[in-house]
């Protein structure tokens, strides 16, 4: 049979509390240790995702070229389009390079926030400005 003797209940008591006791000094030195290891997440240096985004719109470039090749059409010049689409993501001047069609859902966008703001009693909104914004935004222009 076995017996509890009252020397084990009491190393078990004892081991229990260093077991926690560790285990508290051990959160907090590597709490006080991480540092700004958590601010660093989801950053990423300039020239790493400058790499990254041409490395994707490579991709998609050749991704493109051939679903026309398949199609029997004539393949794009991979780095002349991704000079034109690196410098439609670069700022101003690619605002001429947005599709029409988008330029004018992002037109009616604005101008129903604009009739909404009005209906509420709010200064309208610049609505070239607020076009412009937008398409920075969708990383259209």
């Amino acid at each position: 049979m076995l017996q509890n003797p009252s020397h084990m209940v009491e190393a078990f008591g004892i081991v229990v509390f260093v077991v926690v006791a560790l285990a508290v000094v051990v959160g907090l030195l590597s709490l006080r240790g991480r540092g700004g290891s958590y601010d660093e997440i989801g950053g990423m240096p300039a020239a790493t995702a400058s790499d990254d985004r041409d490395a994707e719109i490579r991709q998609l470039v050749a991704a493109r070229n051939a679903r026309r090749e398949r199609r029997g059409e004539p393949p794009l010049d991979v780095e002349a389009e991704i000079a034109r689409l690196g410098r439609a993501g670069a700022g101003d001047g690619a605002a001429a390079s947005v599709d029409p069609e988008l330029r004018a859902e992002v037109r009616a966008l604005v101008e129903a926030r604009n009739a909404r703001r009005a209906r509420a009693g709010d200064a309208p909104l610049d609505v070239e400005a607020e076009i412009a914004r937008e398409l920075r935004e969708l990383g259209g222009g």
